[in-house]
C-alpha cells in the first residue's frame, strides 16, 4: 500500500498528540507517501498549520473548497490521528457536519481504507456509544487500533501525561496489512 505517489490523508482531531501530527507525516512521506492533512476546526488550536503545510507542500485544510479553488488530490488511504472520542462515534453514525467528517461519511463507500487511531481516555472507551461505534466501524472495514498492542486507553485526567508516548508508527505499519 505504500506506493512512492499514492495520497494519503491525515485527519487530525483536537487532541492533545496532535501537536506532534509532524511526525506521522514524516513517517509516511519516508514511505513515499504524498501527505494532505485535514484538521477538524478544533484541531487547528492544537496544530502549527503553517508548519505542516511547510512539511508537506500543500495548504492545511479544514473546510470545504469555495468554488473556483483547487481540488485537493483523491486520497489513496487515510489516517485519522488523534481520534477524538466525538470524531469516533459521528464517523460511525454517519454525521458530516465538517470537512473532515465529510471525508470520512464517504471512504468507506469509496473503498478508501481508513485506519484510526484514538485518543481517549478509559471512562469515554468503556461508554456503551463509543464501543457500539467502534464494532460499526470495524464492521465496515475500518482499522481502529484500540486494544492490546495497540492503543490502549488512559485514565481519566492523565492524557498530558500520555501524549509522548501516543504510537503513531502503528497507523503506518498498518497498511501493510491491506497488500
Amino acid at each position: 500500500m505504500t506506493v512512492p505517489g499514492k495520497v494519503l490523508y491525515v485527519i487530525v482531531c483536537a487532541a492533545g498528540p496532535a501537536s506532534d501530527v509532524g511526525r506521522l507525516v514524516v513517517m509516511a512521506q519516508e514511505q513515499g507517501w504524498t501527505v494532505q492533512i485535514i484538521a477538524t476546526p478544533s484541531a487547528l488550536d492544537f496544530i502549527d498549520a503553517g508548519a505542516l503545510e511547510k512539511l508537506t507542500g500543500r495548504p492545511v485544510r479544514s473546510q470545504y473548497r469555495k468554488p473556483g479553488e483547487p481540488k485537493s488530490p483523491r486520497a489513496d488511504a487515510i489516517i485519522v490521528a488523534p481520534a477524538t472520542y466525538n470524531t469516533i462515534n459521528k464517523f460511525a453514525q454517519g454525521i458530516c457536519d465538517t470537512y473532515a467528517l465529510g471525508l470520512l461519511a464517504e471512504a468507506p463507500g469509496l473503498g478508501i481504507p481508513v485506519v484510526v487511531l484514538p485518543f481517549v481516555n478509559s471512562a469515554l472507551a468503556s461508554r456503551e456509544p463509543f464501543r457500539r461505534s467502534v464494532e460499526m466501524l470495524r464492521a465496515e472495514g475500518v482499522h481502529i487500533l484500540l486494544g492490546p498492542g495497540q492503543f490502549e486507553p488512559h485514565a481519566p485526567s492523565t492524557g498530558a501525561e500520555v501524549i509522548d508516548t501516543y504510537p503513531w508508527h502503528l497507523t503506518i505499519s498498518e497498511f501493510e496489512k491491506f497488500d
